[in-house]
């Protein structure tokens, strides 16, 4: 609510909220099991951006969201695997590695909850939730192979490269074929709305388990299973199941990025106690080194992307031949680390082979805590002056959003019109219903032929008129849903349906009619 009042992205206040909550005595040693963080948090989290991406636009982006998927997420972890190696004494590569895979995923719910508060084109939101998908993925990829050599202390690189591709065409595979057997669960099965949601609910954990079970790729199983069950939903779901569904999950993911982004702030004191090797100023050097270390990279590759893809369309057809400086920039400040880097750097065992400590596990979690603040907290609060400075355009939406929405608006009750004029006029005249549905479609098209008319001031006055006249009117009808209630001849049940059914009515009018002209 604070965010909301300080129009912030929450996870900026959840993070700083944490941290103070730390310092008072009941929340001092709040910790986790690490070896449940990744099993509790990340499959649903996982499961339900899967659902929520654009599959048409993660297509249309799919070179460049592949591009910092793999390979600069991979050059992302060489950079912070020799720059921490060379900066912190006794700090060998492999564990440099392995902090390169912890701290080199962007968060995507930060991003995004930031954006969603300016205008920015839908095109990069996409690229970057594309991006997200994969690139934890890739950075967990190469925290599993890291953490194999610090613990075995043998790293080969060609049997390494073999399991790097089985770990991801059999983590896919899982995730089809689990997904395969809960399409045929709705399919076959008698379910029910409620059955429904809590398959939905299962379905994430089943292929994290079972991918992690044959020691390949959850995060992927999760990823590839989720984009094929979203792309199924309408066959396999009831529309009962869709909407009430949406609110189970909505609010599901944010009390867990509300829980994660909290223990970011709460472990933070835990883990400054638990520093041994070095001492607290050296490591917040270098944690702040890093930080910059991580930035810098991140935006010279967005950059380089720009210049690359530019040279590259005059050979071959690329998604993007003009990216420009703006919308790299922006991509690149939109880096910030959150929950996925959390959930690793947790993850870490404390102790390795014969009940040996793990080395610079303190330093380690320490210093991704570190990165976590400064490019959640700095280019958190940055990013929307960022985004006013530069004013980036969006090339690649043809017709505005808002007059998008009338057009399919008019097509819907277009088409509507002509199904029952040619199977059902005759009915029109001996069928009242039939005869006020046929009305109520001629005056809609009416209404979005004149709304298309961008001079129609008048009209659009007089809509807005009507619509505040109808929302007082559904404030009316609650009132007498109420009064009706305290009588013993009304079943409350019914009475709770139809209040329902006002709020329906109350959202259709608010979220189609008032938002066009920005108000609330």
């Amino acid at each position: 609510m604070l965010a909301n009042k300080l129009r912030l992205a929450y996870p900026i206040v959840l993070v700083l909220g944490g941290l103070a909550l730390s310092f008072v005595a009941p929340f001092s040693n709040i910790t986790i099991d690490p070896e449940l963080v990744f099993l509790i948090f990340l499959p649903p989290l996982l499961y339900e951006a899967a659902w929520q991406v654009s599959w048409k636009e993660f297509w249309k982006w799919r070179g460049l969201i592949i591009g910092f998927a793999f390979p600069i997420v991979i050059l992302t972890s060489c950079v912070i695997a020799f720059v921490s190696s060379a900066l912190i004494p006794g700090f060998t590569l492999a564990l440099g590695f392995l902090l390169g895979g912890i701290i080199s995923p962007p968060d995507a719910v930060s991003a995004t909850t930031i954006m969603q508060r300016v205008n920015v084109p839908k095109s990069l939101v996409s690229i970057i939730e594309g991006e997200s998908l994969l690139n934890d993925a890739s950075s967990l990829i190469v925290f599993r192979f890291a953490l194999a050599a610090v613990i075995t202390g043998q790293f080969h690189f060609q049997e390494a490269a073999v399991n790097f591709v089985l770990v991801i065409l059999i983590g896919i595979l899982t995730g089809l074929v689990v997904g395969l057997i809960f399409y045929g669960i709705h399919r076959l099965l008698p379910t029910t709305p409620s059955i429904e949601i809590v398959l939905t609910l299962i379905t994430p954990y089943c292929m994290y388990y079972f991918a992690e079970h044959f020691h390949c790729s959850g995060v992927l199983a999760v990823v590839s299973g989720g984009l094929f069950l979203s792309s199924k939903r309408n066959s396999m779901l009831s529309y009962r199941s869709r909407v009430e569904g949406l609110n189970v999950w909505a609010n599901l993911v944010f009390v867990f990025n509300g829980l994660i982004f909290l223990l970011i702030g709460l472990e933070l004191p835990s883990v400054i106690r638990q520093l041994e090797h070095v001492s607290l100023g050296n490591a917040v050097l270098y944690g702040l080194i890093i930080s910059f270390v991580l930035i810098a990279t991140r935006l010279l590759c967005t950059l380089g992307t720009s210049v690359l893809m530019r040279f590259m369309s005059r050979f071959i057809a690329v998604s993007d031949p003009n990216p420009g400086w703006r919308g790299p920039l922006i991509f690149g400040w939109a880096g910030m680390r959150g929950v996925v880097s959390l959930a690793s750097a947790l993850s870490v065992p404390v102790l390795i082979q014969e009940g040996q400590p793990f080395p610079y596990r303190d330093l380690i979690l320490f210093i991704t805590f570190i990165v976590i603040l400064i490019t959640l907290v700095f280019q958190g609060l940055t990013l929307p002056w960022l985004i006013r400075k530069v004013k980036l355009k969006d090339r690649f939406t043809i017709i505005p959003e808002q007059k998008q929405e009338i057009i399919i608006q008019k097509k819907l009750a277009q088409a509507s019109l002509r199904f029952l004029e040619e199977k059902y006029s005759g009915e029109r005249a001996r069928n009242e219903h039939l005869d006020n549905l046929f009305s109520k479609l001629e005056i809609d098209l009416k209404f979005f032929n004149q709304e298309l008319e961008e001079s129609n001031l008048v009209w659009q006055n007089s809509l807005k008129g009507y619509q505040y006249i109808y929302l007082e009117m559904l404030e009316q009808r609650r009132d007498l849903l109420k009064k009706m209630n305290r009588r013993a001849e009304f079943d409350e049940e019914l009475i709770r349906k139809y209040l329902s059914l006002t709020d329906v009515e109350e959202f259709k009018v608010r979220e189609l009619g008032l938002q066009k002209f920005g108000t609330e």
